[in-house]
């Protein structure tokens, strides 16, 4: 199995949608918290369309709302953001905060292995991890594809 980490600011559809075919992914695993996008621009991400899309792709579908931040832990990196004068579309990392209480909260209780073994049983093998930045390293995405990599030594690619 391989695993992909995608986002969607700055692509358009068509380069979105590419990117998964040119990597012949077959799993789509959304880990964001609330599966919308406000505006028309990335509209295709919005779960309906994004779940449509993929399935006439033949490209599975899963949503992984255990590896998505909590409200809180979004609110400290919006305040670390804040402080730095930083948009959140334009942060390149995390802040430490954010990813300390992501580990502690989300990956230390989530169950990696049932989670590689549920895509082992679906027959997944080029499986991608998406959120919505662009830059992966401001994204909870690179800290799960992390611990992919450092725990069970897969490689990540970021598309």
């Amino acid at each position: 199995m391989e695993f992909y980490t995608i986002g969607v600011y700055n692509s358009t559809e068509a380069d979105f949608f590419n990117k998964l075919l040119e990597n012949e992914i077959d799993t789509f695993c959304d880990i964001r918290q609330r599966r919308g996008v406000r505006g028309s621009k990335y509209s295709f991400v919005n779960s309906k369309k994004l779940q449509s899309k993929l399935q006439n792709q033949n490209i599975k579908y899963l949503h992984y709302l255990d590896l998505a931040p909590t409200k809180g832990i979004r609110e400290l990196q919006k305040k670390a953001d804040l402080k730095n004068l930083e948009l959140k579309r334009d942060r390149l990392t995390l802040g430490h905060v954010f990813i300390e209480e992501y580990n502690n909260q989300v990956i230390k209780p989530f169950n990696f292995k049932q989670f590689i073994i549920d895509l082992e049983n679906i027959n997944a093998e080029k499986v991608v991890l998406f959120c919505v930045e662009e830059q992966h390293k401001a994204c909870h995405r690179s800290i799960v594809a992390t611990k992919l990599s450092l725990e069970f030594n897969f490689d990540i690619k970021h598309i």
